[in-house]
């Protein structure tokens, strides 16, 4: 279950932000912090996976942590959550090695799919081996032979294009899975897997076929078309 330390200035806003990691599937929050200077302290005592980092502090910016942490060597996630529009802000983020940037306000669905696309690349990243597909939904990029997949405007609010591709990558080899079955092998949640089987059901991209068992409803086992 991945870890998150939640920091910014604002009382409130953290405490909103930590109750939106705490309400998806698979996340935690372990801290909050107000200050670079805590937010530092805390990432060294307590190793968490995920850091939801505010670029206005009132020490110092939080772009100079995520430099701090890269130069230290520390691979912890981050995702710049900021009020900040500029786009040389973004792209010191960027280039700084941030995993994500969320700009406010936004809405619990927003956060939900950047830490569960988070949740998908770690999974995707921790497989030890990796084709081109696989680089390619890792870094943003739509295979050739698939590029409609991975459209911004097909996917459904709260629906991410990085983890969809991800699950298309899973049923690739012809195999046939359910819903529980592809969530473990992507790295999210059971729920999560279900809504994106669905959508490339009724897309036309899979197929689907209904197991019966025993006793009990009939499971859903999807496949490509």
């Amino acid at each position: 279950m991945p870890t998150v330390l939640v920091v910014d200035d604002d009382f409130m806003v953290a405490d909103i932000h930590r109750r939106f990691v705490d309400a998806t599937e698979g996340f935690t929050t372990i801290a909050v912090a107000y200050t670079a200077a805590t937010a530092r302290e805390t990432i060294d005592a307590s190793h968490p996976d995920l850091v939801l980092l505010d670029v206005h502090l009132p020490d110092t910016s939080g772009l100079e942590v995520l430099r701090g942490l890269r130069a230290a060597g520390n691979p912890v996630g981050v995702i710049m959550i900021t009020a900040a529009r500029e786009v040389d802000t973004v792209a010191e983020a960027l280039s700084g090695g941030a995993a994500d940037y969320l700009i406010k306000p936004f809405e619990y669905p927003q956060l939900r799919e950047k830490l569960e696309a988070f949740a998908a690349r770690s999974a995707a990243l921790g497989s030890g081996t990796a084709d081109q597909n696989l680089v390619d939904s890792l870094f943003g990029a739509a295979p050739a032979q698939a590029a409609p997949r991975v459209s911004l405007e097909r996917f459904p609010k709260g629906l991410s294009p990085e983890t969809g591709a991800l699950i298309l990558d899973a049923l690739a080899s012809g195999s046939e899975m359910s819903a529980t079955e592809c969530a473990a092998g992507v790295g999210i949640s059971r729920v999560s897997a279900r809504r994106y089987l669905e959508h490339y059901l009724d897309t036309g991209v899979l197929d689907v076929r209904l197991q019966y068992g025993r006793a009990g409803r009939p499971e859903r086992r999807y496949r490509r078309r």
